[in-house]
Protein backbone atom coordinates (compact mmCIF):
# COMPACT_ATOMS: atom_id res chain seq x y z
CA UNK A 1 0.00 0.00 0.00
CA UNK A 2 1.48 3.52 -0.73
CA UNK A 3 1.84 6.25 1.51
CA UNK A 4 -1.63 8.09 1.17
CA UNK A 5 -4.19 9.76 3.68
CA UNK A 6 -6.47 7.03 5.45
CA UNK A 7 -9.12 7.31 8.05
CA UNK A 8 -9.56 4.72 10.04
CA UNK A 9 -11.56 2.54 13.19
CA UNK A 10 -10.08 0.16 15.48
CA UNK A 11 -11.77 -1.91 17.78
CA UNK A 12 -10.80 -3.97 20.65
CA UNK A 13 -14.00 -6.64 19.65
CA UNK A 14 -17.24 -7.03 17.72
CA UNK A 15 -18.86 -4.19 19.24
CA UNK A 16 -16.00 -3.40 21.69
CA UNK A 17 -13.87 -0.14 22.35
CA UNK A 18 -13.39 1.81 19.55
CA UNK A 19 -10.86 4.21 18.29
CA UNK A 20 -10.66 6.21 14.97
CA UNK A 21 -7.12 8.04 13.76
CA UNK A 22 -5.63 9.22 10.84
CA UNK A 23 -2.35 9.00 9.16
CA UNK A 24 -0.69 8.54 5.86
CA UNK A 25 1.24 5.44 6.13
CA UNK A 26 -1.72 2.85 7.50
CA UNK A 27 0.63 -0.07 7.61
CA UNK A 28 3.42 1.12 9.99
CA UNK A 29 0.37 2.60 11.85
CA UNK A 30 -0.92 -0.44 12.28
CA UNK A 31 2.14 -1.90 13.79
CA UNK A 32 2.98 0.89 16.23
CA UNK A 33 -0.65 0.45 17.29
CA UNK A 34 -0.20 -3.59 17.36
CA UNK A 35 2.89 -3.84 19.14
CA UNK A 36 1.86 -1.16 21.65
CA UNK A 37 4.55 1.18 20.69
CA UNK A 38 2.19 3.93 21.15
CA UNK A 39 1.62 5.12 24.30
CA UNK A 40 -2.11 6.43 24.94
CA UNK A 41 -5.77 4.77 24.10
CA UNK A 42 -5.04 2.18 22.44
CA UNK A 43 -2.27 0.58 24.13
CA UNK A 44 -3.88 1.13 27.69
CA UNK A 45 -7.39 -0.43 26.07
CA UNK A 46 -5.75 -2.86 23.85
CA UNK A 47 -7.33 -1.69 20.68
CA UNK A 48 -5.80 -2.91 17.95
CA UNK A 49 -8.06 -4.53 15.22
CA UNK A 50 -8.68 -2.99 12.29
CA UNK A 51 -12.50 -2.95 11.26
CA UNK A 52 -12.75 0.11 9.29
CA UNK A 53 -10.66 2.39 6.80
CA UNK A 54 -11.41 4.81 4.59
CA UNK A 55 -8.43 6.34 1.41
CA UNK A 56 -8.43 10.09 1.13
CA UNK A 57 -6.85 12.54 -1.89
CA UNK A 58 -5.34 14.81 0.96
CA UNK A 59 -4.10 15.06 4.16
CA UNK A 60 -7.19 18.07 4.58
CA UNK A 61 -9.83 15.99 3.81
CA UNK A 62 -8.61 13.13 5.82
CA UNK A 63 -8.42 14.78 8.64
CA UNK A 64 -11.46 16.31 8.10
CA UNK A 65 -13.44 13.37 8.10
CA UNK A 66 -11.82 12.24 11.34
CA UNK A 67 -13.33 14.71 12.85
CA UNK A 68 -16.51 14.17 11.67
CA UNK A 69 -16.57 10.56 12.70
CA UNK A 70 -14.90 11.17 16.13
CA UNK A 71 -18.25 13.81 16.32
CA UNK A 72 -20.45 10.93 15.43
CA UNK A 73 -22.35 8.59 18.15
CA UNK A 74 -21.69 4.96 18.86
CA UNK A 75 -24.49 3.97 17.05
CA UNK A 76 -23.69 5.88 13.56
CA UNK A 77 -20.15 4.88 13.98
CA UNK A 78 -21.12 0.43 14.65
CA UNK A 79 -23.63 1.17 11.26
CA UNK A 80 -20.93 2.56 9.68
CA UNK A 81 -18.38 -0.68 10.83
CA UNK A 82 -20.94 -3.31 9.73
CA UNK A 83 -22.39 -1.57 6.48
CA UNK A 84 -18.55 -2.89 4.92
CA UNK A 85 -17.66 -5.50 7.51
CA UNK A 86 -20.88 -7.15 8.69
CA UNK A 87 -18.07 -9.62 10.67
CA UNK A 88 -16.00 -7.49 12.18
CA UNK A 89 -12.96 -9.51 10.88
CA UNK A 90 -9.73 -7.85 11.30
CA UNK A 91 -8.87 -5.98 7.82
CA UNK A 92 -5.24 -5.48 8.70
CA UNK A 93 -5.32 -9.39 7.97
CA UNK A 94 -8.06 -10.11 5.05
CA UNK A 95 -7.25 -6.87 2.96
CA UNK A 96 -3.77 -5.97 4.26
CA UNK A 97 -2.48 -9.08 4.81
CA UNK A 98 -0.81 -9.11 8.05
CA UNK A 99 -0.35 -11.85 10.36
CA UNK A 100 -3.55 -12.32 12.59
CA UNK A 101 -2.75 -10.92 16.81
CA UNK A 102 -2.26 -13.70 18.91
CA UNK A 103 -5.07 -12.29 21.26
CA UNK A 104 -3.95 -15.98 23.52
CA UNK A 105 -0.36 -14.53 24.13
CA UNK A 106 -0.17 -13.15 27.99
CA UNK A 107 1.36 -10.05 26.35
CA UNK A 108 -1.79 -8.95 24.53
CA UNK A 109 -2.57 -6.32 24.30
CA UNK A 110 0.64 -5.23 24.87
CA UNK A 111 -0.13 -2.48 27.30
CA UNK A 112 2.16 0.55 28.27
CA UNK A 113 2.52 1.96 31.62
CA UNK A 114 0.96 5.13 31.67
CA UNK A 115 3.10 7.96 33.16
CA UNK A 116 -0.41 9.65 33.56
CA UNK A 117 -1.90 7.54 36.01
CA UNK A 118 -4.29 9.37 38.15
CA UNK A 119 -4.23 8.99 41.90
CA UNK A 120 -7.02 8.77 44.97
CA UNK A 121 -6.02 10.55 48.23
CA UNK A 122 -4.60 7.50 49.56
CA UNK A 123 -1.97 7.27 46.54
CA UNK A 124 -3.81 4.31 45.06
CA UNK A 125 -4.15 4.25 41.42
CA UNK A 126 -7.81 5.55 40.74
CA UNK A 127 -10.01 4.52 37.53
CA UNK A 128 -10.62 7.14 35.01
CA UNK A 129 -13.82 8.83 35.83
CA UNK A 130 -15.29 8.18 32.27
CA UNK A 131 -15.32 4.29 33.26
CA UNK A 132 -16.50 4.84 36.83
CA UNK A 133 -20.12 5.30 36.35
CA UNK A 134 -20.34 8.68 38.99
CA UNK A 135 -20.68 10.83 36.22
CA UNK A 136 -20.70 13.54 38.58
CA UNK A 137 -17.23 14.30 38.49
CA UNK A 138 -17.47 15.06 35.01
CA UNK A 139 -19.64 18.18 35.08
Amino acid sequence: MERAPVVYILASARAGTLYIGVTSNLLQRLHQHREGLIPGFTSRYGVARLVWFEMHGDMASAIGREKQLKKWNRAWKLSLIEERNPHWEDLAVTMLGLDPLDTSSPSFPRKRESTDMRLQQDGLPSMDPRFRGDDEDLL
